[in-house]
C-alpha cells in the first residue's frame, strides 16, 4: 500500500513553508553575484566599443532574470511536515523530491548557517540517517524555529529509537 504525499497535507502534520527571510537572503546572493557581472559586462562593452558588444549587458540581464525566476521557484517548492512517525521534506522545481524520514532512523541533526543566512537570522536543519542517499535538509528557517525543530526531532527520534 503506497501513500501519495501532496501539498494538501492537513492536520497536525500540515506542510510548513520556509521563512520569507529566506527569499530575501537568496535575492541578496543573486544581487551579490549578478550585480558585479552586469557592471563588468557594461565596462567590457564600453571598452570594446563595438555595436555587438552592447548586446552583452542585455544577455547578462536576461540570464540574471532567469536565475531569479529559477531561485523563486526553488524557494516556493520547499516545505516540510512533522507527522506522528516521520518527517516529510518536499523540494524541487522541475524534478519534485519528497523525502520521508522516520524519526527512529535519524542518527543526528545539524543546524548550520552561512554568513548571509546569519545576517538574515536564518539556519538550515540537516537530518542524517544511516542511508547516505537521504537528503533531508530544511533551509531558510528562522534561527529560533530551527533550534526548536532540532530539539523536537531529537526528542522524538530518541523516543522512537528506543523500540529498535
Amino acid at each position: 500500500m503506497s501513500t501519495v504525499v501532496t501539498q494538501q497535507i492537513v492536520g497536525p502534520g500540515a506542510l510548513k513553508r520556509l521563512s520569507p527571510r529566506f527569499w530575501l537572503a537568496r535575492q541578496t546572493q543573486l544581487a551579490l553575484f549578478w550585480g558585479p557581472v552586469f557592471i563588468a559586462s557594461i565596462v567590457v562593452a564600453l571598452i570594446l566599443n563595438v555595436s555587438a558588444g552592447y548586446l552583452l549587458p542585455v544577455v547578462i540581464a536576461l540570464l540574471a532574470g532567469v536565475a531569479w525566476l529559477v531561485e523563486r521557484g526553488r524557494y516556493r517548492s520547499w516545505g516540510y511536515a512533522e507527522r506522528e512517525d516521520d518527517l516529510i521534506v518536499t523540494r524541487g522545481l522541475m524534478v519534485r523530491h519528497v523525502s520521508v524520514v522516520p524519526y527512529g532512523r535519524m542518527q543526528f541533526i545539524d543546524v548550520t548557517a552561512g554568513p548571509i543566512d546569519r545576517a538574515f537570522g536564518l539556519a538550515t536543519v540537516q537530518l542524517h540517517t544511516a542511508a547516505a542517499a537521504t537528503d533531508a535538509r530544511i533551509p531558510g528557517l528562522v534561527r529560533p524555529d530551527a533550534d526548536a525543530l532540532r530539539d523536537r526531532l531529537a526528542l522524538v527520534g530518541e523516543a522512537k529509537a528506543t523500540g529498535l
